[in-house]
């Protein structure tokens, strides 16, 4: 299988016709046609149907035809990215559940960073999206957290996807509720003082197993629960309707004035760590971004803190 082949594919799906396909891409209708029947040999598959109507594409087809998309479009990424005498744009993707360390530590890495040029992207995503994206290389990092609970399940999807997780911090569980909270003024609360308020809690998708939950515990007796996807909709319902979310306790102060981290009553213990793809080389920016991350999650002074 070639680019080759994928690029004479994609063109006939677009014109319908394996004529014009053919003058689109500059080859003649016998080369694109016997590039076409090596590849579905190749393959095993039939991409194409001729009838009546013309050129159909089959099931099959479909399928295939979504891959080599991508296929394409990474490697024109690629070339673009790495023509020569052209400046790279650098690219860092960090995916991470719903933490305002991460905020923070993200924000120093790019204030640090000493060229014009540069696409970075954070992701605040669901906790096997986060396996996903560091498996297939689309983030540079992954930031979640390990429990006794979680950890067998986790970690043999680290096993399976050849990741491997270091932890940062080993935190206890706190609540995370509005500053205009009665709350606010314990010392620590447990769940029977939480009872009547909802839990506001990130959804998991399909993978809604209390595995890959981000809240570390909850009050099996509670019959409130909101699900929400961001963060900015979770600090907002904790503020609209008195409730309260599980969290590791570190919060920037300086980004989330209006949350306050209150420890909540529990043995169980949580921890924070990354995730990076096995065989891969840590460049220069996970390393700035890790110690960014040590530096928000130990030193009240980087601009975060942890709950009383």
């Amino acid at each position: 299988m070639t680019l080759q082949q994928l690029r004479y594919a994609l063109a006939v799906a677009a014109h319908h016709s394996f004529n014009e396909a053919a003058r689109a891409v500059f080859v003649t209708q016998p080369t694109l046609s016997t590039a076409l029947r090596e590849l579905e040999e190749e393959l095993g598959i039939q991409i194409f149907e001729r009838s009546s109507r013309g050129i159909e594409i089959t099931p099959d087809g479909m399928e295939f035809l979504g891959y080599a998309r991508k296929v394409i479009e990474q490697a024109d990424e690629l070339r673009e990215r790495f023509a020569p005498g052209k400046p790279r744009m650098i690219r860092y993707t960090v995916s991470s559940q719903h933490y305002s360390f991460v905020v923070s530590a993200f924000i120093r890495l790019v204030n640090a960073f000493g060229v014009e040029s540069y696409d970075f992207c954070l992701r605040e995503t669901r906790t096997m999206s986060i396996i996903t994206d560091v498996r297939s290389l689309t983030a540079d990092i992954g930031i979640l957290y390990l429990s006794d609970h979680n950890r067998k399940v986790l970690e043999r999807c680290f096993r399976e996807n050849d990741l491997e997780f270091t932890g940062l911090m080993e935190v206890s569980p706190h609540i995370f509720v509005s500053s205009g909270s009665p709350l606010t003024f314990r010392k620590k609360v447990s769940f029977g003082d939480l009872r009547g308020m909802p839990l506001i809690s990130f959804e998991q998708g399909s993978y809604s197993s209390d595995y890959f939950d981000e809240e570390l515990i909850r009050d099996q007796s509670g019959n409130k629960v909101i699900r929400v996807s961001d963060r900015a909709t979770l600090f907002n319902l904790l503020r609209g309707l008195n409730g309260y979310t599980v969290s590791s306790g570190v919060i920037s102060r300086e980004l989330n004035p209006d949350v306050a981290a209150i420890p909540l009553e529990s043995d169980a213990r949580m921890t924070i760590g990354y995730i990076l793809r096995k065989g891969i080389k840590i460049s220069g920016l996970t390393e700035n971004f890790i110690a960014n991350l040590k530096q928000c999650l130990r030193e009240p002074d980087a601009g975060c803190v942890r709950g009383k």
